[in-house]
């Protein structure tokens, strides 16, 4: 058997987008279940809207998801001579010509085809034999073009209803058609996978293999993914770029398990190791129907990462975010017994970041309906009692820290709530926080004094 080669192949006019990161992982996939070979290939023959800052986000995308090519990236706009070479084999062989002839009437054309009629420029820049223009491809008349796609099953188009396709424009440029037929003959591509609006383009492709003498690859057509309302993903509709998948504080790993489940399906698994999809993934498991974008269960899945992720370098992960809210060089000891309390309650990295804030700065200004409930005049002699004794406790274990409050709730009365939760929003800032005494233990015993005589103060009116 032949060695297996995949390729991604994407437009440097935009940012990497989810679609695509879904077709590099199933290409990607392939290539390491098979041991074979991963290309990455830049289609930048759109000259007007491709850009470099583009392609370079491409590869900073495909890195730090961890989908590593093996040979590339190759570029399109580098490799015209090869173009004008296989296009002069076309025109050798009579499957091509040139054409002056302007394109038909859309409307014209349309009715021409519902006929299944050809559009007249055809036949007209045949039986001229212009020698200057576009090239076209001269599309048999008659039967049908089909093949065994690995996902939908068999296709079939008649060729009756496929114009001759321009392959290169006046200017030289080779059409998208016919370059992707040329590069993944020449770059050895057996599988071709990709989204399944690319089902049209098909038909047009194969007979151009067929004129060159070459088999075509395999073709395989993902559905592709769709919002919650079953309309086309899109910025609009929730989908963010990769990268700024990564600004948001999701963890490459969570995003590939979450792309990976999305469209293919291992039993009633839902968490995979990278390994695990490199073992189990097969094209012929990918379902027909389009997959349903969940940023709720994105978030669960990135959630579970977060969990699982060691504290070392989950500390050094939100180094970066902690950053971007003015904590810069945090000491990492410190910042690990911080992480330690917020890892099980974070979806992302920024809530993360959110959440260990306190550790690191005045938690004020206080959230106002915690200040209002907690921080009040009548509650403020309740944290100068609590304070009092925290500074004379020989050390702020959770142990020593746990026996203090039990000790008061025997003496007031008081629920262990109504005395901690004051005690939260002072050292805090929120309502809501990790288990009180081990942020008391991290913070320090001076600086929950000082948090707390801030509290009383901002209690007392002051």
């Amino acid at each position: 058997m032949s060695q297996v080669r995949t390729r991604f192949s994407p437009s440097p006019t935009g940012s990497p987008h989810l679609g695509g990161a879904h077709t590099a992982l199933f290409n990607w996939l392939i290539a390491r279940r098979r041991q074979g070979v991963f290309i990455l290939r830049i289609e930048d023959t759109d000259q007007e809207r491709s850009q470099e800052r583009f392609v370079a986000e491409i590869l900073d995308a495909l890195t730090w998801l961890g989908l590593d090519w093996d040979e590339g990236p190759y570029f399109q706009s580098r490799r015209m001579s090869i173009y004008q070479e296989y296009l002069q084999k076309l025109l050798d062989s009579g499957a091509a010509y040139y054409c002056e002839c302007p394109p038909a009437d859309p409307e014209a054309r349309r009715q021409a085809m519902a006929r299944g009629e050809k559009p007249k420029y055809d036949g007209r820049c045949r039986e001229r034999g212009l020698k200057a223009g576009a090239v076209r491809f001269k599309t048999p008349q008659t039967g049908v073009t089909f093949w065994h796609d690995q996902i939908k099953g068999h296709i079939a188009f008649d060729n009756r209803e496929l114009d001759d396709l321009v392959l290169a424009r006046a200017d030289g440029i080779p059409t998208y058609n016919f370059a992707v037929v040329v590069d993944d003959i020449t770059m050895g591509v057996t599988q071709v996978i990709r989204g399944d609006d690319h089902v049209p383009n098909t038909p047009r492709q194969i007979p151009i293999y067929e004129a060159l003498g070459v088999k075509p690859p395999h073709f395989a057509h993902m559905p592709l993914m769709l919002s919650k309302d079953r309309s086309k993903l899109s910025k609009r509709k929730g989908a963010l770029s990769i990268l700024e998948y990564r600004v948001q504080g999701f963890l490459p790993q969570a995003l590939v398990n979450y792309l990976a489940r999305l469209g293919w399906s291992h039993g009633d698994q839902e968490i995979f190791t990278r390994d695990e999809l490199i073992r189990y993934f097969s094209v012929e498991q990918v379902t027909k129907s389009a997959g349903i974008f969940d940023d709720e269960k994105l978030l669960w899945l990135n959630s579970h990462y977060l969990k699982e992720t060691p504290l070392p370098e989950l500390a050094g992960l939100l180094t970066p975010f902690l950053a971007a809210l003015g904590i810069e060089n945090p000491d990492p000891q410190y910042l690990q017994r911080a992480v330690a309390t917020v890892q099980s309650r974070s979806k992302t990295l920024v809530d993360m970041a959110q959440k260990a804030r306190f550790y690191f700065q005045d938690p004020r200004p206080y959230e106002e309906k915690a200040a209002q409930k907690f921080l009040t005049a009548a509650g403020a002699p309740g944290l100068q009692e609590i304070a009092r004794r925290l500074e004379t406790l020989p050390e702020v274990s959770e142990e020593a820290l746990n026996r203090l409050f039990q000790e008061l709730v025997a003496e007031t009365g008081q629920k262990m709530a109504n005395l901690a939760q004051p005690v939260r929003v002072a050292l805090t800032g929120r309502a809501e926080s990790p288990g009180l005494f081990e942020i008391i233990n991290i913070l320090g015993k001076p600086e929950t004094l000082l948090r707390i005589e801030r509290a009383i103060r901002f209690a007392q009116g002051q």
